[in-house]
């Protein structure tokens, strides 16, 4: 089954109490297709990059399963670069630098061969341009799942909650499912959030695991614990594509097989952050992500005796 991604495809630049680096490659449509990608799924991504974006990072893309027509090349701009520093709790960080350049008019323009996706994946940009997407399909996918940001709650509310309306799934963290709901206690403001249309709820609480909700129900997934942490960059980003990319891969969008597309979400995450930017993805080999997995299994199981 097809899955498209539409999100950033990006330079970034990063700093942490472990190293730094200068440019690499980045952006929430990079680490999610890398994600999905590893699962084996027909994944297309959507964006747009600069002329000075190398060939070689388009040409890993497609070596690790993820489809580039969507990328529109501009030559004569420059791609998205973001940086930042992070401190030594590696939660907190600064933003150093933000310059949109080519992202700053993108208009995203679905192939003719993106429009019978299965599953569809909106990255964080503004509700227009995910709403645009949606409105270019002739046909509803199986399962839309949309991430969001606090900046879009601040700016572009009313838009934010017609494309909220239009999903399956709403990806947020703790402090934005807080701010969209106004809500403190985390499962209030799930009921409200799914109040306002999508029939799941994903809550991303960072090294403290994930929580899925529906109306009925409430999951919640540690995350693994590591002993070394270097970059969280795009750690959000690959979850959300280890969790749609094993929804694609299985085709199951009941909650049951949600709460292991989670399991899948976290495992994929544990990669990016032991590496800088993408380089654990890339750096996966067969097995590694189900030796992943017997671990969370390991974490998570127990028996108990209450006689």
């Amino acid at each position: 089954m097809s899955l498209v991604v539409v999100g950033t495809v990006a330079f970034d630049a990063i700093e942490t109490p472990f190293g730094k680096t200068d440019k690499i490659l980045g952006g929430a449509g990079t680490f999610i297709g890398l994600a999905a990608g590893k699962l084996n799924v027909e994944t297309k991504i959507v964006s747009v990059v600069g002329g000075d974006f190398p060939k070689e990072y388009l040409d890993l893309l497609n070596r690790n399963g993820v489809e580039t027509s969507g990328i529109r090349v501009i030559p004569e701009g420059k791609t998205f670069f973001w940086a930042g520093r992070y401190h030594n709790d590696m939660n907190t960080r600064d933003t150093l630098a933000t310059e949109l350049n080519v992202l700053a008019d993108f208009d995203p323009v679905l192939p003719d061969s993106y429009k019978d996706c299965t599953f569809l994946m909106l990255g964080n940009l503004t509700p227009q341009i995910q709403k645009s997407v949606i409105d270019q399909l002739p046909v509803k996918p199986k399962l839309i799942v949309m991430d969001t940001m606090n900046y879009w709650m601040n700016t572009a509310w009313d838009d934010l909650l017609e494309v909220i309306g239009m999903v399956d799934v709403l990806t947020i963290n703790d402090e934005e499912a807080r701010q969209l709901s106004g809500e403190y206690s985390l499962m209030k403001a799930a009921r409200k959030i799914i109040g306002m249309g999508p029939e799941f709820l994903v809550i991303k609480k960072g090294e403290h695991g994930a929580l899925l909700f529906n109306k009925e129900s409430v999951f919640f997934a540690p995350a693994l614990p590591l002993e070394e942490v270097f970059d969280p960059t795009g750690a959000g980003d690959t979850f959300a594509g280890g969790f749609i990319g094993y929804l694609a891969k299985t085709g199951d969008i009941s909650f049951e097989n949600m709460k292991r597309a989670i399991i899948f979400g976290s495992a994929m995450a544990s990669f990016t952050v032991e590496k800088f930017g993408t380089e654990g993805l890339q750096a996966m080999q067969n097995g590694d992500l189900s030796d992943r997995i017997r671990l969370f299994s390991d974490l998570v199981q127990f028996d108990i005796d209450l006689d």
